[in-house]
């Protein structure tokens, strides 16, 4: 069994990657779960993954407020993308799990300093601010770090927020250089294999047809999320991004991928948060990065559709009765 921290910024593809932790205890033991400003300020991501925890009654997993801003950069967020709750399609709820006490920089710094080496898989899915300030103030973190699962970055897809750029290294390119050359073992999900797994009504149906709040919230999301990126790419779906990560932790034969230099850039305007990709070996860069870039996407929607129906069908969470 893996133990991980998931680091995230719901986003629906982010509450996604949380039910499909959730719903694998004999697989991921979630030490804890820290927020980050990135899809939508922190005050909404930290209540979309405590919300998210409720409705799959889990709220024994305590949840953390990291970073509300990059290292160095005002804020950019993707309200048009995941609406102004950041999980639109379901009904937003207070909910009455708590926000664990304490910074989630310091949660990522005390829980690693505690463990064991190479003990503890990280699995960001936002930008990734918390993770790089907690090596840039406790780099004695570094070696009990197992693996960091992320999403983020891309090659030939180019970017989706910008030109050149992925949302996640765009909001906060500084902080992924500081991650993507700590030294330690990472795995990248990037657009070009996130973009390859398409929600589309073929794939949806399987959950929609499942009982219980849980898989149904799963769809209505899904079904909101749909809307932007069908329009934007013409596309059968949207691509869910960041539950790819999971996947990867669960089963990881649906992908392929390569070890390749990743480097970030964080000084030109105009390419601001591009992943140059070394997919070819052209340098001698050394190879900080396992790139994902293929996926088995209708294994990848049975393994999710599967652990969605592990879910109880009675009703949970206030506010969804």
């Amino acid at each position: 069994m893996r133990r991980i921290i998931m680091d995230c910024d719901p986003g629906q593809d982010d509450a996604v990657s949380l039910l499909m932790a959730l719903a694998s205890p004999e697989d991921l033991q979630i030490l804890g779960i820290t927020a980050v400003a990135g899809n939508v300020g922190l005050e909404r991501t930290e209540r979309n993954a405590r919300m998210i925890c409720q409705l799959a009654g889990r709220s024994d997993v305590p949840v953390y407020a990291g970073c509300d801003r990059p290292l160095m950069r005002p804020l950019i967020t993707a309200e048009n993308v995941h609406g102004q709750t950041g999980i639109d399609g379901i009904d937003v709820f207070d909910p009455t799990t708590p926000l664990a006490d304490g910074h989630g920089v310091d949660f990522i710094i005390e829980t690693l300093l505690a463990a064991e080496d190479d003990s503890i898989t990280l699995v960001p899915s936002g930008p990734l601010t918390n993770l790089a300030l907690a090596m840039m103030r406790a780099p004695d973190i570094l070696p009990k770090i197992r693996e960091i699962v992320a999403m983020g970055g891309a090659m030939r897809e180019g970017g989706n927020f910008s030109p050149s750029a992925e949302f996640n290294i765009l909001v906060d390119p500084e902080a992924a250089k500081i991650v993507f050359d700590c030294g330690r073992r990472i795995t990248l999900a990037g657009l070009d294999v996130t973009h390859k797994v398409l929600a589309t009504k073929e794939r949806l149906a399987p959950i929609k047809a499942q009982d219980g709040v849980v898989p149904q919230a799963v769809y209505n999301m899904l079904a909101f999320f749909n809307r932007f990126d069908t329009q934007k790419y013409g596309s059968g779906g949207a691509p869910l991004h960041d539950p790819c990560t999971i996947a990867w932790l669960l089963k990881p034969e649906l992908f392929q991928s390569k070890l390749c230099n990743v480097s970030v850039e964080t000084h030109s305007a105009l390419t601001l948060g591009h992943t140059a990709v070394d997919f070819w070996a052209v340098t001698d860069r050394p190879k900080n990065v396992r790139w994902l870039y293929d996926v088995d996407a209708d294994g990848f929607f049975a393994l999710l559709t599967e652990r969605l129906a592990r879910f109880p069908f009675e009703e949970m969470g206030d506010g969804q009765g």
